[in-house]
């Protein structure tokens, strides 16, 4: 083979491998998450209840190492959310409280813990399965009253990362409401939607005008109206 063949031929090669490179896709996220029932932080920015910063457009993306007792996830530009100066509203509840994730990408999960200051109050296993778009976590307060800010930790199983998402709670923070007349326990109830009181899976209900229909069995709690809570109702 000739010299000059062989510089064309180099040449050629040397012209076509970048070329592969720029083909190979790049490594994309693929896991995100957040607690929107009761409204977390980064739910009440997104919902423009708070006035926040980027956490508004992305409240998935609160993404940091495992092992962080924060609401941002060491995110500098969501440090907002670790600000207990903001009017954050806090939702009132008594000492069982149910927690309503919302994964708009889902990932193989270790497991999910919440805490109360440094103490962890509850956790859950996560099989190393990926969750379903929707899941509810019904937790203990321990016997903590008052203004509580409750920190919740999605442990992803196969990175060392975690999602944050942290909730204020007003723990017994108002007088009880007298309960409404509650149905069998396997009959579905029907009629007006109204807090305390605790709906079977296919209960119907009206509110503001509207039908809705129970997805799953849960006890109302005030702030949990149908049309806010889309992991426990569907508009008929």
């Amino acid at each position: 083979m000739s010299l000059k063949r062989k510089l064309v031929m180099f040449a050629s090669a040397a012209t076509i491998a970048p070329l592969g490179l720029v083909a190979l896709p790049a490594a994309t996220a693929n896991a995100h998450g957040y607690i929107s029932t009761p409204p977390s932080r980064q739910a009440q920015c997104a919902q423009g209840t708070v006035s926040c910063g980027d956490i508004k457009w992305e409240p998935q993306s609160v993404e940091g190492p495992k092992g962080l007792r924060n609401c941002h996830g060491n995110v500098g530009r969501f440090a907002e959310l670790s600000d207990d100066s903001k009017p954050w509203r806090a939702t009132s509840v008594g000492q069982t409280v149910t927690f309503t994730w919302t994964f708009t990408a889902r990932h193989s999960t270790s497991n999910w813990e919440y805490y109360l200051g440094n103490t962890r109050v509850a956790t859950f296993s996560g099989n190393n399965q990926q969750p379903p778009p929707s899941l509810s976590h019904t937790v203990n307060l321990g016997g903590a009253t008052g203004r509580q800010k409750l920190l919740a930790v999605w442990n992803i199983a196969d990175t060392p990362n975690a999602f944050y998402s942290c909730v204020d709670l007003q723990v017994g923070g108002r007088a009880a409401e007298a309960p409404a007349p509650q149905p069998p326990a396997d009959q579905p109830a029907s009629g007006t939607w109204a807090s305390g009181t605790s709906y079977p899976a296919g209960s119907e209900v009206t509110h503001d005008g509207t039908t809705y229909r129970s997805l799953q069995s849960h006890t109302a709690l005030p702030g949990w109206e149908p049309a806010s809570t889309p992991a426990l109702w569907q508009a008929e």
